[in-house]
């Protein structure tokens, strides 16, 4: 089974951050993308570079940036494929977000 493991952070989380200190969680970060079970891995792009796209009475409305007003935002994600969903987390608790002070989220894909 494939699940995707959402990966959400807190900006203010890394405010504090050196620079050897991100050295060693892109290391981990690449260890996780590096696992036999991972499927895909990307990081994204600030949230300040997105557009959300809507259609309300037949009519399209793009506006930046995301739609949630939450702390926490979708800064990438992994696709792994595993037999049960516990893998997929054991998986997921190895992304630094998770102890950062951010979440993964997993979720099973729906294969057509």
């Amino acid at each position: 089974m494939k699940y995707m493991l959402l990966v959400y952070d807190n900006p203010a989380n890394w405010a504090n951050v050196t620079e050897e200190q991100m050295q060693g969680l892109y290391k981990e970060y690449g260890a996780v993308g590096q696992n036999p079970a991972t499927v895909d891995s990307a990081q994204l792009k600030p949230v300040e570079t997105a557009k959300t796209v809507r259609i309300k009475s037949g009519e399209t409305l793009v506006t930046d940036g995301p739609f949630a007003e939450t702390k926490e935002q979708l800064g990438g994600y992994y696709v792994v494929e595993t037999d049960s969903i516990d893998e997929a987390a054991k998986i997921g608790a190895q992304i630094p977000s998770a102890r950062m002070g951010g979440s993964v989220e997993v979720r099973e894909l729906v294969v057509m």
